[in-house]
Parts: structure tokens; C-alpha cells; sequence
């Protein structure tokens, strides 16, 4: 029970992370019977919630602590190491490619775009999200302090994921930003910044509130964005 818990706290109760990936997962569709792989997927908790919804599901990671720690999951999913930028698998391996905020902590973005649509059947789908962070320039420290905290190298936009998803044969389906406004903004990096793990957990009460907020401005610009592409 108690690495059950501790992946539900670690992973659930966040003020983003439960509403994100909800919505990736129900963007990908039916995944009864379908293989799923989850890209840079950490100890494969999502990977093992797929599952539940009926996907055959494996999570790369490079670190093996976290691979490790998937073991001690109730039902863990597929657990490989591997490096995002050489998937190993073969072509047209998964019916949908799954990546939670991971393409912002890699060297090549557009490198990793091309190995996911390589190991994409024709028709699948690619759900992912990636850090924006649209106004992050009007908090540099903040934006420091994030970048070094989580190693992230580049953010991206719907545009410039679109942009990698054409040069690969995809289609650019559908978009979301979180955290749109600039107090939502704020309250992102200085969570990233100040909070740590325990301020991403404490701040989980404030996600239906943010959400609403969300719903109504622009989807334009935001902290995270998703996103959902196909192949042809």
C-alpha cells in the first residue's frame, strides 16, 4: 500500500499534473488493446494508469533509480531504459506515444519529435506537453531558477511543436495552454522556483480554480502547453 500511496501523492496531487495528463489521456481515445509507450516516462506511473485504461504500456527512462522505483508499483507497466533520442524499437512499434513534460529537458527537440513518429503506426497518435512559459521574461529570477532546478534547455510553443509534427508526417490535431494568465504564470515559476515537490503537492487545491480561470482566456499562451498530432 505504501508505494501506492506514495505515487498517487507524488503524482496525483499536484496542481497540474493530474489535469495534464487526464487530458493527454483522453485526447489519445480508446486504448483498449492498444500499445502505448510513454516517452522519458520517470518511474512509469502514468504508463501504468494507460494500463488501467486498457493500453498495453512500456515507459523509457534513462535514469535507473526512477525505473527502479517503477518496480515497487501495485501493477508496474513496461519498464526499459533507453534514451529518448534513440528509442529502441522498431518502426510503427505503438499506436500512441504518450510524453509529459519531457521535450523541454532534451538537447534536441526535433530529434526526439522524429524518433516518436518513427516508432508511431500510421494513424497513431502522439499526446505530449511541454513547458511554454509565454511570460516567463517578466520573471527572470524565477525563470533561473526553474531552468536550473529542472535542467530545462528549451521551452516550446503549439506552433513549434507544430512546426517538428509537419516535417515528420503529422498533423497537428489540437491544443491546450495551462496556467494562461499572467497571475497563473507567476504563481508556475515561483511553485517551480520556491516550492519544490512539496509545493507542487500543496498547491493541488488551487487546480480547480486555475482551471477555471483557464476556460476563460485566450488559448494562446500559457505555462505548459498540449498537445495532440497524427500520423498520416
Amino acid at each position: 500500500m505504501l508505494p501506492s500511496l506514495v505515487g498517487y501523492v507524488g503524482h496525483k496531487v499536484h496542481v497540474v499534473r493530474s489535469r495534464e495528463v487526464g487530458t493527454l489521456l483522453k485526447w489519445a481515445g480508446n486504448l483498449n488493446g492498444k500499445k502505448l509507450l510513454d516517452v522519458a516516462g520517470g518511474d512509469g506511473y502514468w504508463a501504468a494508469e494507460a494500463e488501467k485504461l486498457g493500453a498495453q504500456a512500456v515507459c523509457l527512462d534513462l535514469m535507473t533509480s526512477k525505473l527502479q522505483r517503477g518496480l515497487t508499483l501495485p501493477k508496474p507497466p513496461g519498464l526499459i531504459e533507453g534514451d529518448a533520442l534513440k528509442l529502441p524499437f522498431a518502426d510503427g512499434a505503438f499506436d500512441v506515444i504518450l510524453s509529459v513534460c519531457a521535450i523541454e529537458h532534451f538537447d534536441d527537440g526535433a530529434a526526439s519529435i522524429a524518433e516518436m513518429a518513427r516508432v508511431l503506426k500510421p494513424g497513431g497518435v502522439i499526446v505530449m506537453s511541454a513547458d511554454t512559459l509565454s511570460r516567463s521574461q517578466t520573471w527572470p529570477a524565477l525563470l533561473d531558477a526553474h531552468r536550473k532546478r529542472y535542467h530545462v534547455k528549451f521551452t516550446y510553443t503549439h506552433k513549434d511543436l507544430e512546426k517538428m509534427f509537419v516535417a515528420n508526417g503529422l498533423t497537428l490535431e489540437e491544443h491546450d495552454y495551462l496556467f494562461r494568465t499572467a497571475r497563473a504564470e507567476q504563481l508556475y515559476l515561483t511553485l517551480s522556483a520556491k516550492g519544490g515537490k512539496v509545493g507542487w503537492n500543496a498547491a493541488a487545491p488551487l487546480s480547480p480554480l486555475i482551471a477555471r480561470s483557464d476556460r476563460k482566456a485566450p488559448n494562446e499562451q500559457g505555462s505548459v502547453v498540449l498537445v495532440r498530432a497524427r500520423k498520416a
